[in-house]
């Protein structure tokens, strides 16, 4: 079952062109989803859409199996967000700030200090959050979309300004949250080693369309066919005829052979012919795309 599902998401502001251009997205219940794609690509309106923030020009939206224009208000109670900057009160506490939206959620007053906790602001006392530093606000902000305890989260570039521990502590926050109360994570980001790191699943936008969507791993595996394999060698000329009997593309680049796409069977097989034939294999480079390289080829 998919937590959320669109279906032909077609959005356009007044006197540009399309931003949104048939966007059908499928967030699998239980799962972690990462939306990526350029500034400009539409990830942040596909993500004010879902939550009702704007008005639907075409297409649908499914939220926990149900239409989200006719059970809108049952559904946004199940839902954390944030979306962009954080929305908080400069005039007040970390502590204040929360009280004012339990108050509204009318739940149970220790999540307070139960979400201060998980988001690593147990001690912030009287400090307004005018004085807060922009990672401090951005934690708050999560801790906000935490607090009624919701079903679905969605975040939109959740560790801005956040220093490095800060993103390694809210991914583990994250990963807790999924883990162990199965909460459904959809997050859009620009720190694409991040994503790798956090997500189930992934859709890729660029230019309103989208161009992938399924689980990380078959990703990786669709374009690590695009991997290379280069063996540095005693004898290239000898090194290369050897190699061309079983792989016919391969070539010597920059005093190396280099083959595509090869297997790790392949590659010992060839390995263990050119030692047979007297040649020495002072070494093999696997070169493996990263999600920056998949990203990046996908977009372009």
């Amino acid at each position: 079952m998919y937590c959320v599902e669109t279906s032909d998401l077609v959005h356009r502001y007044s006197g540009e062109d399309t931003v949104l251009n048939g966007i059908n997205l499928q967030v699998p219940e239980g799962g972690i989803y990462g939306f990526l794609g350029p500034n400009g690509a539409g990830k942040t309106t596909a993500l004010r859409l879902i939550l009702g923030l704007l008005k639907m020009q075409r297409g649908s939206i499914s939220i926990f199996g149900k239409p989200f224009a006719a059970h809108r208000l049952e559904i946004l109670r199940k839902v954390g967000s944030l979306i962009e900057s954080p929305s908080l009160y400069d005039h007040l506490t970390a502590s204040e700030n929360l009280a004012l939206l339990q108050t509204i959620y009318r739940c149970p007053k220790r999540r307070i200090q139960d979400v201060l906790n998980l988001v690593g602001l147990p001690h912030t006392g009287s400090k307004k959050t005018g004085r807060f530093s922009l990672g401090m606000k951005q934690r708050l902000s999560i801790a906000v979309a935490l607090l009624h305890s919701p079903s679905l989260l969605i975040l939109d570039e959740p560790t801005n300004g956040l220093d490095p521990n800060g993103i390694i502590e809210i991914r583990q926050v994250l990963k807790a949250l999924n883990r162990e109360m199965g909460v459904t994570i959809v997050i859009s980001s620009h720190l694409l080693s991040e994503i790798e790191r956090l997500v189930t699943h992934l859709g890729i936008i660029s230019r309103g369309r989208l161009v992938f969507q399924g689980e990380l791993e078959e990703l990786k595996r669709k374009e690590q066919q695009n991997s290379s394999v280069a063996l540095s060698v005693s004898d290239l000329a000898l090194a290369l005829k050897i190699v061309s009997a079983t792989h016919p593309s391969a070539r010597i680049d920059g005093g190396k052979i280099v083959l595509s796409a090869a297997s790790s069977d392949l590659v010992a097989t060839l390995n263990r012919q050119l030692v047979m034939n007297g040649v020495d294999v002072c070494e093999i480079d696997v070169v493996r795309n990263d999600l920056e390289a998949i990203f990046m080829n996908l977009v372009q």
